[in-house]
This record gives C-alpha cells, structure tokens and sequence, in this order.
C-alpha cells in the first residue's frame, strides 16, 4: 500500500494534487510520500518484533536527506558504502553508534574519517581490507567492531546485475574458507571480531534464498563460536522485494516469521538493512508527454523524463508501472506503446510494450515505484540538469533537492589556460 490515489479523478500524493505540484515546480520530479516511509518501515520492524533488533536503512536506494531524516525519526540507522554516505547521514542526524560501514572498496582515507567520526561496525569484505583497517586502526590508536561478510554461494534468483550472494560474485568471503579469514582477524591490533554479515542480493521475491543463506549464516555463527570468536551480531542485510506490478513478492511478516524460525536460539542481536522495500513505492516519477509520435510498427509516447532520471529499465530491463496523472486519460481504447524520453539512445525507454489509453501532448504521466534506485542514480546525461525532488506531508509539500539549473551544470567545468579567451 501507498499514499499516492485518485480524488475526484485526480492523482494525489497524500493530500497533495499531482498537477498542482507540477504546477509549481515544473516536470519531470520525484514525490516522496512521508506517510508511505512510515508505514513501509513500522510494517518491517513490527514483522520482527519480539526478537533483539536494529534496522540501518540502505541509503544507496536514497540518499535525499529527507528521505533518511524522515527514517532515522522512526528510529532506523543508517547502512552506508562510501565517505559521502556517511555525511549524508551525519546532515541527516543519524547517530554515529547507528551507523554501519558495508562495501567491497573501502579506501583507507574513508576508513579514516569513518573511525574519526565514529561508526558501530564496518562489514569488512576481503583479508585486504581487514589488514587495511587495522593499519589505519592502529596509527590512530584506535579500536573497532566489525562483523565479515561471508558469501554462502546462494543464487538470489535475481536479475544477475543485482545477485550478490554466489561465488561469482565480487561480495563477501566464501563459506567454510571465511574461517580462516575470522581467526586472522582475532589477532590483527586495533580489530574487534563482533559479527558475521551476510547479503544475497536486491529485489528477491521468494524466501528460499533467504532461508538457505540464513541457515548457512547462523551455522557459520556456531562453528566460530566453537572455534572460540564472541559472535554476539548477525547481519542478515536486506534484499526483500517489492511489487514492481509483475511480481508479488513475500509479505514483511513471512520474512519475519522464517527470520525467527531460523535463528531462534542463536542469541545474536540481528541487523538488517532493508532499503528498497522502505522507499521504492514511497516514491513516484511525474512527467510530461510532450510529442506522440505514430510509426509504421509502434507508437512512442516521449516524455520530458529520460533515462538518465529513471536508468534501471535501461540497465536491468525493469518494469516500472505507468498510470496517468487524470484518471479520465486511462478510460481510452487502449494501445501498444512505448514511453521513451529525448536522450538520443535507442535504449532510452522508459515503458516498454504498454498496452495504453494514449495520452495527448501536455498530459502528466506518473512512473510508480520511483522512490529507490531512480533519483540516486540520475545523471547528466546529454546536459540534461537533475530534477527537483519533492516531499510532501499531508497536505504539505517541500521541495528537498532543487531543480538543477543550467548555471550550475556548466559551473562544474573549467577550461584551461591554453584555452581561456
């Protein structure tokens, strides 16, 4: 469930009617439901109640200060991959002991300001790693949890763009060989061995992977118990899907309830990082049809949107639902469609083979499931300035990212002397 439906005919967000928003602050932008962030993240933490919690929101879905502001408010931290994820979360007032350091390429300069600043844990990646850290640990006389991530060699049964969990993959240490990896780690200075991380992979929509990974998880637990670590953190990542509109994945609560089954009797505190199931349906896409253009084979609806605003059908062929903005547009015979944007790229679709009422220049689109992977992952491309984001509340809305104007765009090049006027 979210918080954006038809008044009257009329697409809202909360309270909030799309096409004044449009009004006011142009096309195309992402809307981000404060109401709709609430309730994802109470419906995920009330799934595992009853069990010794923390849930660190996975800023690389969003990372809009707002967005992690509104979350940290309802008591979530914060899993970060980079220097800039952490001082978007320190802006954000998330509190340095709720913060959690995950990534393959931690530089020793953000390992640094990470210890400088203070975090709850890094998940060290590789034995390089783990010798970088104790190194920079040490030369400041330092000391600091961490937890290592194993790879159990699970398939996610994902798109394999976005599989972290098989041998393949660049994430993790192979289970059993990890072992040995723990007891190196228990006698490097300045390293204490608090915990065992594990992430399969993004958008999983069945729980067997789950389930198959945890179970390796948890036996990895009691072999480094055995073997004589104080295991006391389990960090089960995140992963768990969300209805793109062709797929139906598994409810909060039936994660939950496996979670529990699963560890039950461990005796660790359990982390988790969910991120695209916190914010992917609090968000939206609004745009505007500027031409329809007929062809001999299909008919192409070009938006004011473009791939580099919305990349994931681009790069992982992804399903985005398309809904008009005035009810009154879907009420048409329908049509086989393409929405594609002005980027000169063939690959620039956003909606590929929609059966639609065909809209008309000027009508406002809405790409739903916006809220992750879209924004923060936007570019440049083609000189084409980043969009405003939008929050609202209610019947309240902020504008949270300004509209990036073409002054600022060209600002961030400078010529060289030999070719200054």
């Amino acid at each position: 469930m979210d918080h954006f439906t038809y008044k009257n005919g009329v697409l809202h967000a909360e309270d909030v009617p799309l096409p004044a928003l449009a009004e006011a602050v142009g096309t195309p932008f992402y809307c981000y439901s404060t109401a709709t962030l609430q309730r994802h993240y109470r419906i995920f933490a009330e799934a595992l109640a009853g069990l010794d919690v923390g849930i660190y929101y996975a800023v690389k879905a969003n990372d809009n200060l707002a967005v992690i502001r509104t979350l940290a408010n309802e008591g979530a931290g914060a899993d970060v991959v980079s220097e800039g994820e952490i001082r978007k979360v320190h802006a954000a007032g998330v509190a340095p002991d709720k913060i959690v350091f995950s990534g393959v390429g931690k530089t020793r300069s953000e390992m640094a300001f990470a210890l400088e600043t203070g975090i709850l844990q890094f998940n060290v990646e590789s034995e390089p790693e783990l010798e970088a850290l104790s190194d920079v640990a040490q030369a400041r006389n330092a000391s600091v949890d961490i937890a290592i991530r194993i790879n159990p060699d699970v398939d996610a049964g994902t798109h394999h763009k976005i599989s972290t969990g098989r041998k393949e993959n660049k994430f993790g240490i192979p289970w059993p060989e990890a072992r040995s990896t723990f007891a190196k780690a228990a006698t490097l200075p300045g390293i204490n061995v608090r915990g065992v991380a594990i992430h399969i992979g993004s958008q999983l929509t069945q729980l067997g992977p789950f389930e198959r990974a945890f179970e390796i998880a948890v036996d990895a637990v009691r072999q480094l118990r055995n073997d004589g670590h104080q295991i006391d953190r389990l960090d089960l990542g995140g992963g768990l899907g969300v209805p793109y509109g062709v797929a139906d994945p598994p409810s909060p609560s039936d994660y939950g309830d496996m979670v529990k089954r699963v560890t039950a009797g461990l005796d660790c505190r359990l982390m988790f990082e969910p991120g695209r199931l916190i914010v992917a349906n609090a968000g939206i896409l609004v745009t505007r049809v500027i031409y329809v253009k007929p062809s001999a084979d299909k008919t192409f609806v070009i938006t004011d949107a473009a791939m580099n605003d919305l990349i994931r059908p681009t790069l992982y062929s992804a399903y985005h639902e398309v809904i008009p903005v005035l009810q009154a547009r879907s009420t048409g015979t329908p049509r086989t469609v393409d929405i594609v944007g002005p980027v000169c790229e063939t690959g620039d679709i956003l909606a590929e083979n929609r059966d639609i009422s065909v809209p008309l220049a000027d009508d406002l689109l809405v790409l739903r499931t916006a809220g992750a992977y879209a924004a923060v992952m936007a570019s440049t491309y083609n000189a084409r300035p980043l969009v405003a984001e939008v929050m609202v509340r209610g019947t309240a809305h902020a504008v949270v990212r300004e509209r990036q104007t073409y002054e600022a765009l060209l600002s961030t090049n400078t010529l060289p002397d030999w070719l200054s006027p």
